[in-house]
Parts: structure tokens; sequence; C-alpha cells
């Protein structure tokens, strides 16, 4: 005979239905259930992610925390699809660990945990997170000391993205005289400066199309292999990630390395490249800087200097936090923002303005 604890079991499987019972562990009633972990681990992994802006500084954060001095960011848009893949020059994933680093609670830091302005890191599960926002996420290639090559790929219409991923931002400063980002849209383009800005003197960011990061790759990278020590290479997969595109010999072979490291692009495009046709790109915080004029412009965000001020950092992160609050609309009325919340701080006032995307409606 069945035991009692037995028979609820098959009683509360049946009940839930195949798929549901997978998702949890134990059934209160009255609508209560015990999530299995699993399951807790997913939902938590998709609320983590809410945006392509929210990939790219995870993914940045691993480069940095795999002890990577220069991180290259390659990434564009097809239809409602976004590429990116980041490559960079740090401690490298072994074979046996390139698919298993996606799982939740895989991390290499077990006795560290680093703390950020983007918050605790160290937990596992940013990979897992980032995949399972994507719809695929793997390891394109890496060894260990050899640097990573990570691809991701999004459908814009499920993980959101700014409509503006052109537009530079403008670096000013903060209330206690530091530099840092003050305007321009919060796209993948910003989300990079200000990973620079935070990170300055550890990490050099650079980010572009994928040509634009393959010639800038070829004349950046130095080299540990050098001239004829080549000829005594099998193959360009020994060396490191990003010298290999410094390594090819000629366009053919620069498209084969491209390609094999998640740089897509025509053979037509290798020989620009090659020709010099492609220009690189200057590093994220050279071109921030330089846009800027240098030291950039304190901005007065408090427009009555009599009533409430406000720092310029705490309206831009409460216009973030207000962002999300607006995913409470737009997932139940299908709306899209066409800007940044607009946050305004006058006398004994503070409005926040939510431009819609009509044409996205």
């Amino acid at each position: 005979m069945a035991s009692e604890e037995g028979s609820n079991l098959v009683d509360f499987v049946v009940s839930m239905g195949g798929e549901k019972s997978l998702r949890v562990e134990e059934n209160f009633g009255d609508g209560f259930v015990k999530l299995r972990v699993s399951e807790a681990e997913r939902r938590q992994a998709q609320h983590d992610i809410r945006c392509i802006e929210d990939v790219v500084v995870e993914m940045l954060r691993n480069s940095r925390d795999a002890g990577a001095r220069h991180i290259y960011v390659a990434t564009y848009r097809d239809g409602d699809t976004r590429y990116l893949t980041m490559l960079d020059d740090g401690s490298g994933i072994p074979e046996s660990m390139q698919d298993r680093v996606f799982d939740a609670r895989v991390t290499s830091k077990l006795e560290s945990v680093h703390m950020d302005r983007w918050g605790v890191h160290g937990r596992g599960m940013a990979l897992f997170s980032v995949k399972e926002n994507a719809q695929e996420a793997r390891v394109v290639s890496s060894a260990p000391e050899k640097g990573a090559s990570i691809q991701v790929v999004t459908d814009a219409t499920k993980l959101r993205e700014r409509a503006d991923q052109s537009t530079w931002p403008s670096v000013g400063v903060d209330e206690d005289g530091n530099q840092a980002v003050t305007r321009g849209p919060h796209n993948i383009v910003r989300t990079c400066c200000e990973f620079a800005l935070e990170e300055r003197g550890r990490c050099e960011v650079f980010v572009g199309s994928p040509a634009e990061i393959c010639a800038t790759a070829r004349r950046r990278v130095t080299p540990t292999v050098e001239g004829s020590a080549l000829l005594f290479i099998d193959s360009l997969e020994e060396l490191p990630v990003l010298e290999r595109l410094r390594a090819a010999a000629d366009a053919s072979e620069l498209f084969s390395q491209a390609t094999s490291l998640g740089l897509d692009m025509s053979e037509r495009t290798a020989h620009r490249i090659v020709s010099g046709q492609v220009k690189p790109v200057r590093s994220v915080l050279s071109r921030l800087l330089h846009k800027s004029g240098g030291e950039g412009r304190e901005v007065d965000l408090a427009k009555d200097r009599r009533g409430l001020q406000v720092s310029a950092d705490d309206v831009d992160e409460f216009s973030r936090i207000m962002e999300r609050g607006f995913s409470f609309l737009s997932d139940r009325y299908y709306l899209t923002l066409a800007s940044d919340p607009k946050v305004r701080v006058t006398r004994g006032k503070v409005t926040v303005t939510f431009d819609i995307d009509e044409e996205g409606e």
C-alpha cells in the first residue's frame, strides 16, 4: 500500500500537470507553492537581465573578473536580431568548462565576491542570466591564459534595447568633482563608457562593428609571438584569441580567423581591413573624453538653487529606476519608451516625464 506521503505526491503531480510539477517542490494549497531551486534561479535570471544593455554590462564584468586588461565589444543588429561578441585577453576558459560556465552557480571566484556600482558579482549567476534571456549564448573560442571570445544572440522583440544605439554620451563632473557620464541614451555605447570610466586604469574597452573591432585588434594587440617564430606554429589557434587577428597573413586567413571568433563579416570586408580601408577605433574612454572636450562640463540639474538640489548621479540613477518601474505598464499595454525618463527638479517638486514611442505601440 502506498504511503500517505507518496499518495499526496501522485495527486499533486496529477493536479499540477507535468510541466508545472517540474517547477514546484511543494504545494501548500490555496495557490501557494514552494518553487524548485532551478525554477527560482530561472526567474531570478530573467529579472536580472531586462535589456541588451544589461547583457553588455554583465559580459564586461565577467571579462574584468577574468583579469582582462583589454575588452573588445563587437555588435550589430540584423532585423530584430542583435549579435554581440565580446573578446578579451583574460584568463580564458578550459574546453571542459565552456558549456558549464552558463549553468547556475558556476564560478571561478570561490574565495571572492566583487561589489561594484552594478551590484554583487561572483555568485555564478551572470552568464546563466545572460543565456536565460538570449536566443543563444556560447563560448566561441577560449583556452587557459589565451583570453576568450563569447557570443550572445538576442531577439530585440523579446529582450528590449534602446532605439538609439548610435548616439555617444557626454561626460561631466559629479558633485565630488569626478568625471562621470551625465547625458545620452542608456544604450550599448553608454554602458561601455560607464564601465570604462569605473574601471579606468584597469580595463581598456573598445566598441564597434565586427569589422571595426577586427581592424582595431590587428593594429593595437601586442603579439607574444613575433615574425619568424610564427613559422613554428602549426595553427593560429595556438595563439591567444586576440593575437590571431593580428597574425593572419592575408585577407583569406583573416576572414577565416575572424569568423571562427564570432566576428561575422564577408571576405570582401576582410580585404578592406587588410588594405586599411576599415579604420581602427579608439578606446571608448578616449573617444568619450575627446568628444566632450577632455574635461566635460558640470551639469546643473537643480534649476532652483533655493529649493531641492539633486546630484547628477542621483538624477541619472533615479531615471533608471523609473525606467524599470515603467515596465509595469509596458508589459501590460505594449508600450515602448521613446527616450529615457526625463527627471526635472524644481522648487518643491520632482517631475518625471515618460515619452511614449507611438510608432512602437
